[in-house]
């Protein structure tokens, strides 16, 4: 089933916020690794698709070149907020978008800014996501935890839990 708008707009709303995501791929030796990238978006184009910047000489630029299916996890426990994104990545030379997510806080890493030659533009095209929002507060969450454990049965409604295949 592919997403509706709406659940399009709250994958976005659940993302964003989240400083950083948690991009993992595949190393040459079949092994996942996790590394925390910054999500450069403000929002999630129609496309499906989140920025990050990478150097152009790194590791995952180097894997993603062999593999590019890869997963971004993002979580926010204070807020009981957690999103799973899996699809494929490419690096893109695309210098209009660089300059638009360009922030000035990168140039501790990118010296030369949008132009630097060490900069690549990773994209990653969404294709399944998942996530877990629970919208009741701490106390709610804990009388039905407790409940749960006391009976025995799983407790009930702990928030949204949806899986969503994007186009």
């Amino acid at each position: 089933m592919n997403t509706t708008t709406s659940e399009h707009d709250k994958l976005w709303d659940l993302i964003k916020g989240i400083k950083f995501g948690m991009f993992t791929h595949r190393q040459a030796n079949g092994w996942l690794r996790s590394q925390p990238l910054t999500t450069l978006n403000q929002r999630m184009d129609e496309g499906a698709r989140l920025y990050f910047f990478i150097p152009r000489q790194s590791e995952i630029a180097q894997w993603i070149a062999q593999d590019d299916q890869v997963n971004v996890s993002y979580a926010s426990p204070g807020d009981a907020r957690y999103v799973s994104v899996s699809g494929g990545a490419l690096i893109v030379e695309d210098v209009g978008r660089k300059e638009a997510l360009w922030s000035p806080m990168l140039k501790a890493w990118f010296p030369g800014g949008p132009a630097d030659p060490t900069l690549a533009l990773l994209e990653v095209f969404i294709h399944h996501a998942e996530y877990w929002d629970v919208t009741d507060n701490k106390m709610v969450q804990l009388v039905k935890m407790a409940k749960a454990a006391l009976t025995g049965e799983p407790p009930p409604d702990m928030g949204e839990h949806r899986k969503l295949n994007m186009p």
